[in-house]
């Protein structure tokens, strides 16, 4: 998803105008971009958190292609970290998967029960035509 079609997605959920959510959405970002600058964590209960970290410099390659060890110098980075509840969220499409298998099996259990009862009161079996055939 691009740029405006999370602007486009929000205005329709929210029953905003696009222009003022792009907005809305360009302070947010702004504003969690300048707390995590300044060394602030930015958390949003149910999502996750955003905080700044700081990468030692260190030895490296800078390119597949060139195998000569370079110096990359020291860096900050924006961590996100999910919440708990997002993290059960992302997985639940396996849960659910889970959850029906353990329905389907014990639905085949009450299944294979009841054709147990069923099965003691048998038919005999006719017999086959090919059989008749063959006595002829």
């Amino acid at each position: 998803m691009n740029k405006s079609e999370l602007v486009e997605a929000v205005s329709a959920k929210a029953d905003v105008e696009k222009r003022s959510t792009e907005k809305i959405l360009g302070v947010f970002f702004e504003t969690v971009q300048d707390e995590a600058k300044g060394g602030s964590k930015v958390a949003w209960p149910g999502f996750g958190s955003f905080r700044a970290i700081q990468r030692a410099s260190r030895m490296g390659r800078t390119s597949p292609s060139d195998p000569t060890p370079k110096k990359i110098a020291a860096s900050t980075a924006m961590k996100f970290t999910p919440s708990t509840s997002l993290k059960e969220f992302m997985n639940t499409k396996g849960r659910a998967k889970k959850a029906a298998s353990t329905k389907k099996a014990a639905g085949r259990a009450t299944t294979k029960a009841a054709t147990k009862k069923s099965s003691a009161k048998k038919v005999p079996a006719r017999k086959s035509t090919a059989k008749k055939a063959s006595k002829r």
